[in-house]
């Protein structure tokens, strides 16, 4: 990673959330986070402020929608990328099965691992291993600081 970098700055946020015990909805980091509060105080902490928010929502959102409302967001703000493309940096989207909207969010912050947030657990690095990369329904780049 190159000093100074987006990418240096995302890794070193994400990686100050670990511990963070799980609240769905919440996003203060040491208090309370799901995946997307994860990804928002992220974005917060190097932009000051966030593109847009979600609104409330359901722990099954994507299940009882059925629409692809978390990919469309992040396609508006991020940069997205193929997934074999993925470095240090980015925003992952998973999905839990293939028929479903992607519903989870993580910041990969090496090449195996990642870190997020996911119930019953608090912020978490997680090794990235095939359960995990073929669940992966985009990949996507923090835009850089203007």
């Amino acid at each position: 990673m190159k000093a100074g970098s987006i990418t240096e700055t995302v890794v070193a946020e994400a990686l100050s959330w670990l511990g963070t015990p799980y609240r769905h909805q919440g996003r203060r980091k040491g208090v309370g986070c799901d995946c997307l509060g994860l990804v928002l105080g992220v974005w917060r902490a190097i932009y000051r402020d966030v593109p847009e928010l979600p609104g409330p929502y359901a722990p099954d959102w994507a299940e009882a929608g059925g629409e692809e409302r978390l990919l469309a967001a992040m396609r508006r703000h991020f940069r997205e990328k193929p997934p074999n493309a993925m470095a240090p940096g980015d925003l992952l989207l998973f999905r839990w099965r293939p028929h479903l909207p992607a519903k989870h969010a993580g910041v990969l912050v090496e090449p195996g691992s990642f870190v997020h947030a996911y119930q019953g657990n608090a912020v978490s690095l997680s090794p990235l291993v095939p359960q995990w990369r073929r669940r992966i329904a985009g990949v996507f780049a923090f835009p850089e600081k203007n």
